[in-house]
């Protein structure tokens, strides 16, 4: 799944609860309408941070004839209004479909994914970026997101209030301690929530990857192969060009997890990368997951690409 929202909000999460504490906001109801707010805003305004941050170029028709078809006839086969086509210039192939109410919904894909996949495989992740328009990725992680800033928040603010009673006036009542105690009780929540909602963004993930099976005709091929080659191009780019790393800012949005490409090439190298894309596909779905790849898949937005491509295969 996109998850547009949910990386935004929690990379917000800190600066923003700083900034409560410094205007002296510690009442929770308070401070609660302040986060939904807030999220909100993020929410209705994110498509054109992101248009900016990636450089993101509304294309016609008559630029692009052959993606702008494309986007056209699956959004009919997926029966979605068409979104707005742009292309966005960073250096690593990928695509990404985001949007609100107010920018309307939007589909992205980068000059590199053009430049490196085949027209069948650019056509499956055409697939996949509907598929998260469709089932309306974008609101649902927006709503699960809130909930564990919500935690967090009032987790934060009660626990340093509880110290703040603590040193600055004696509390006879012991109550500090009880607001210490529910405070981190709150941070814990948050995180079982956080790991709950990265599930769910790896689950709207796996439901993307079924839409493009059902709108494109051999679809779970073509997407096996175009995943697999944004892997190794990713990879490429990065290690001669470093300072894509920042690029990872919005992973949550792409068809692949620009900053798993280094572990998926190593295990890639190991079955020799020069063979057709069909037999390199089959070569990794062989692999076995270890442990140390599950614990990794935990905190991770996107499903491990070996359990990926086994469940494409699936379909």
């Amino acid at each position: 799944m996109i998850g547009t929202l949910a990386l935004i909000i929690g990379l917000s999460t800190l600066f923003f609860t700083y900034i409560l504490t410094l205007i002296g906001v510690t009442n929770i109801v308070t401070m609660g309408l302040f986060i939904v707010v807030f999220n909100v805003a993020q929410w209705l305004f994110a498509p054109y941070l992101i248009g900016l941050m990636y450089r993101v170029r509304k294309v016609s028709r008559s630029e692009e004839p052959e993606l702008y078809d494309m986007v056209e006839r699956l959004s009919r086969k997926s029966s979605i209004r068409t979104p707005a086509i742009g292309i966005a210039q960073i250096p690593i192939p990928n695509a990404f479909a985001y949007g609100s109410p107010l920018s309307g919904t939007r589909v992205a894909v980068t000059t590199e994914l053009l430049n490196k996949l085949e027209t069948e495989e650019v056509e499956a992740v055409i697939g996949h970026e509907l598929g998260h328009l469709k089932h309306r990725d974008v609101q649902i992680m927006m709503i699960v997101s809130i909930l564990p800033a919500l935690f967090y928040y009032v987790g934060y603010s009660l626990f340093w209030s509880a110290q703040y009673s603590r040193y600055g006036r004696r509390d006879e009542r012991g109550n500090g301690s009880l607001m210490a105690l529910i405070g981190l009780l709150s941070i814990f929540v948050y995180w079982v929530l956080t790991l709950f909602t990265l599930y769910l963004s790896r689950l709207r993930e796996y439901y993307a990857d079924r839409h493009s099976v059902s709108v494109v005709d051999q679809g779970a091929r073509k997407l096996s192969e175009g995943l697999v080659k944004i892997v190794r191009s990713t990879e490429r780019v990065r290690r001669h060009r470093p300072e894509t790393g920042t690029l990872s800012s919005f992973k949550a949005l792409f068809i692949s997890d620009p900053d798993s490409s280094g572990r998926d090439l190593q295990d890639m190298s190991e079955i020799n990368m020069v063979r057709p894309d069909r037999e390199l596909v089959e070569s990794y779905l062989r692999r076995r997951i270890t442990a140390a790849d599950k614990m990794v898949e935990i905190f991770s937005t996107h499903p491990n690409m070996i359990k990926r491509l086994r469940a494409l295969q699936e379909l």
